[in-house]
């Protein structure tokens, strides 16, 4: 800031103005227009030497008269810009020690802050509150804050709780800033398709303000914060194009289109507008779903457009304690005994190396379920690229879920991320029921393959001992997956969207439960089924029920067997045409999918094992061909035609479909029930052929990268992929608390986080209940000596972890040494065939 002017400068000013006056060097404007109009800016401090003499044309002597006019007009010129100078620093620093509430000292002005004036609010001055108080009335007129209590059944305790937390906002307190900030609001990007709000979680329950008093008996004199997530679903009354297209943006094109009432757990319901709200805790969903319905009809009165808004009760959270149950109680305490179980079994295998074991004590040793898990070698009879073909399948599925996982995420460009996928190429994630019904094909070719080796040999099937073999194989990892997301994985996290894809899941896994483990659970349909992705277990599960049947008859009669599955086969496909037609279905999941079309195929088709029937009966007959054709001699012609339909079927079954991904397209029922009908029958014709040539010797590059030894081990954790991918995806959905931006497909499914998990869950559910009752299994149906010496049954294995073929995709574990012993057991993945068949359901 500028002092007074000091007197001494005028001195300084005479001084060096005369000087240059009568420096006999200087010329001076002889008109008086110059003399009163010098070139000298006084407010850019020029030089006065300069602009007081620098004229133009003839230079003459002005009189010495003149010559002081002039230096006192520059001088008073200058003596007013100066003093003008300190006036206005004079106010500056007027109005900002008028600002300051204490003068004892300048650093605690200057250091003052908002959380100084919510700590010491009752020390503020009077001229302070007004001030903040003009400060929340421009906020707040800038952005209004959301009022939960206007519902006419707002509890006292709400109502109160409101206005205070209005109060407070107006005083500009920090509790209520908080509770402000931390509800959704419009952003910019909305026709860019980010119209999902979901505000600050975390802060939001973080607020806990004390009141000091109550109003009411549940009153408990503190205000804390409640997060509730609000779906509003956006109808236009007035049909204007101009309206349409601007719709079209700001809802992405709409890749999946889903109604308001919808049930959003598994399938995101794309078309509603999620909206994130910070209230008391003591005002209800209702309260705040009246609320809701009433600013966005008074936001959109009269313009053609109206809102359908929901508030559910499991989508308001707030930061309220609560203790475990007593079933989760129970739960915790189940994994802990295995997690000793385990431990101990450790211990004792290693204690106990040098010496014999008992084996009932080393089922559950991790060292020896290790080992097995990461064992490659297998039986001379295992047909190997069935685990390659496996593995592919199990990566593309993989996929398929983590692009359906990935539109539950709030984008802050979805138009263009819808854009970018509505293109043929996204045929890649669009086609996931393909992807499973290689699992049914190998499922029922093993189940064939072992049976007919035993028949061939004379042996004896034992149907009881088949059905408790698979069970004891399926059920002890599905069982641990079924209680650990029900009661405890719930407890694990929070989110915006937790309570909707976790919490609600486990909710209906809780009533429902008891119809996965009695695998009858794909016939209630999707919308109540817990972990939907295993419907495919119920269907594998009914299929392997009736699957020695068709094998008997096609061995007993083999012309007459052949004309029935064949025959069976195509009423199976017939029938997915038709019921396609008639009911508006889709397999395929083409751009602009309806939600409610996606649930009636999953119930009407995709879950119903009669549709899915025909690849399982492919399986049989391929199991057939492989026994009886084995070594089979194939000439180049034969093999280059077999590859050209194989080539063809794949290519068929792949880019047919392509141009229903694009994002103009328009559902048409024939598409629709021509892919249904024939893309698995295609997809399954061609891996149909790797496995037979490769397994009669006929091999390319193909089909040795697809026997690669490396892939027993995926095939051996297939199945707890598949049980572990779906609870590993929506928890991370349940937990995403921002707004994030789309860049490119490959970086949104290429999360390297998600797949660790995955494979890190899969192990641990694989060493600690699969393979351990595989090992049970295996010492319960062992059998005396001399049954063995008359009958090797092919549950018969010496590795605890061969599990028997007919629990048919027990995924190709090595087979036994017994099992290489007899050609039967042989059947390559013997026991261990492919034991996964169930990891692979969509």
């Amino acid at each position: 800031m500028c002092s007074k002017f000091p007197p001494f400068l005028v001195g300084v000013y005479l001084l060096l103005i005369l000087g240059s006056a009568f420096s006999g060097c200087l010329a001076i404007d002889t008109t008086a227009a110059h003399v009163t109009n010098p070139t000298c800016n006084l407010r850019e401090n020029c030089n006065l030497n300069d602009d007081l003499l620098s004229v133009g044309g003839d230079q003459k002597e002005l009189t010495a008269e003149k010559l002081e006019n002039k230096i006192a007009s520059i001088f008073e010129d200058k003596v007013n810009y100066s003093m003008k100078l300190f006036a206005e620093d004079s106010v500056i620093e007027y109005n900002t020690l008028e600002r300051n509430l204490s003068s004892v000292s300048a650093q605690i002005q200057t250091n003052f802050t908002l959380g100084k004036l919510e700590e010491e609010d009752a020390d503020v001055e009077e001229n302070e509150r007004e001030f903040l108080y003009q400060i929340g009335q421009k906020f707040l007129a800038i952005s209004q804050p959301f009022d939960a209590s206007i519902n006419p059944e707002a509890s006292s305790t709400c109502r109160e709780h409101t206005r205070r937390y209005l109060e407070a906002l107006q005083n500009v307190d920090l509790w209520a800033l908080k509770m402000h900030d931390s509800t959704g609001k419009l952003t910019s990007g909305v026709l860019n398709g980010n119209i999902n709000q979901i505000g600050d979680f975390d802060q939001c329950l973080g607020v806990n303000y004390q009141t000091g008093s109550s109003v009411a008996a549940d009153d408990s004199g503190e205000i804390k914060g409640q997060y509730c997530l609000a779906y509003a679903q956006p109808v236009l009354t007035y049909k204007s194009k101009r309206l349409k297209n601007i719709f079209k943006l700001i809802q992405s094109h709409g890749p999946f289109r889903s109604e308001f009432n919808d049930p959003g757990h598994r399938v995101p319901r794309y078309s509603l507008v999620n909206w994130g709200i910070c209230v008391p805790s003591s005002c209800t969903y209702k309260d705040v779903e009246y609320s809701v319905k009433e600013y966005l009809n008074n936001m959109t009165e009269s313009t053609g457009i109206s809102f359908q808004v929901r508030v559910e009760p499991k989508m308001c959270q707030s930061n309220h304690n609560k203790p475990w149950d007593r079933n989760t109680t129970v739960a915790v305490r189940f994994f802990l005994i295995i997690l000793s179980i385990a431990a101990l079994s450790t211990i004792y295998e290693r204690c106990t190396k040098n010496q014999k074991q008992n084996e009932w004590f080393t089922a559950f040793s991790l060292d020896k379920n290790l080992r097995w898990l990461f064992k490659t070698s297998s039986s001379p009879d295992d047909i190997q690229a069935v685990h390659g073909i496996r593995f592919l399948n199990a990566a593309m599925l993989l996929f398929s879920h983590k692009s359906m996982a990935m539109f539950f995420n709030p984008y802050n460009n979805r138009t263009d991320m819808s854009e970018s996928l509505g293109r043929p190429w996204t045929v890649i994630g669009r086609a996931a029921s393909l992807y499973t019904d290689p699992f049914l094909l190998f499922s029922g070719m093993l189940t064939a393959y072992s049976l007919f080796g035993r028949l061939n040999k004379g042996q004896p099937i034992r149907l009881k001992n088949e059905y408790i073999s698979r069970l004891m194989r399926i059920v002890p990892p599905l069982a641990a997956l079924i209680l650990f997301c029900t009661y405890v994985l719930p407890m694990w996290g929070s989110g915006p969207q937790w309570n909707l894809v976790v919490g609600h899941h486990a909710d209906i896994c809780k009533k429902n439960w008891w119809r996965n483990l009695l695998f009858i659970h794909n016939y209630f349909g999707f919308s109540e089924m817990c972990l939907t992705h295993t419907h495919h277990l119920g269907i594998d599960t009914e299929l392997f029920a009736v699957a020695p049947l068709m094998i008997l008859g096609l061995w007993k009669w083999p012309r007459k067997g052949l004309i029935t599955l064949i025959l069976l086969g195509a009423i199976g496909t017939g029938a997915r045409y038709y019921t396609t037609i008639v009911n508006q279905l889709s397999n395929y999941i083409y751009f602009g999918t309806n939600i409610q079309r996606l649930f009636r195929t999953a119930d009407y088709m995709y879950s119903f094992p009669p549709h899915r029937s025909t690849v399982y009966i492919m399986g049989i007959l391929l199991g057939y061909a492989l026994r009886k054709f084995k070594n089979v001699t194939l000439t180049k012609t034969q093999l280059r035609v077999g590859w050209i339909v194989a080539t063809l079927c794949v290519l068929a079954s792949v880019l047919g479909p392509a141009p229903m991904g694009h994002i103009d397209y328009t559902y048409n029922s024939t598409h629709a029930a021509i892919y249904a009908a024939f893309a698995p029958i295609a997809w399954c014709i061609f891996f149909s052929w790797i496995v037979f040539v490769s397994h009669n010797g006929y091999t390319n590059k193909l089909t040795n990268m697809l026997s690669w030894s490396g892939f027993q081990v995926s095939t051996k954790l297939s199945y707890a992929i598949y049980l572990t991918q779906f609870p590993v995806f929506f928890f991370n959905v349940g937990r995403r608390r921002h707004i994030h931006h789309y860049y490119n497909f490959v970086s949104i499914i290429l999360d390297t986080n998600e797949f660790i998990s995955i494979f890190l869950a899969s192990v641990a559910l694989t060493i600690l209940f699969d393979a351990p009752f595989q090992n049970i299994k295996k010492l319960l149906l062992k059998r005396s000596p001399t049954t063995k010496a008359q009958v090797r049954p092919a549950t018969s294995t010496e590795t605890s972890q061969n599990c028997d073929l007919n629990s048919n995709n027990a995924q190709v574990l090595t087979t036994s040494t017994a099992a290489q012993a007899s050609t039967l057991n042989s059947t390559p993945t013997s026991a261990s065939a492919l034991a996964s068949k169930h990891e692979h359901a969509d």
